[in-house]
């Protein structure tokens, strides 16, 4: 099930490559989706989701939702 996230300030297609970088460096093998214009993240990893989120934000971005789809 992916883990659906809302990061306010993923404004280009620079923040989402920063976005998955971060994300990757957590789980190399994990799937990100990622679409600026709705500020939507979509992860599907093995990681844990605090290890994700934080990730995140040591590459200068608030997760400011967190869901599960």
């Amino acid at each position: 099930m992916p883990l659906l996230l809302t990061v306010p300030d993923l404004a280009c297609s620079a923040c989402v490559a920063n976005v998955t970088q971060a994300v990757q460096a957590v789980d190399a093998s994990a799937q990100v989706t990622a679409d600026p214009k709705t500020k939507q993240v979509s992860i599907v990893s093995t990681a844990a989701v605090a290890a994700i989120e934080s990730a995140i934000a040591q590459a200068g971005y608030t997760v400011a939702e967190r869901s599960h789809s």
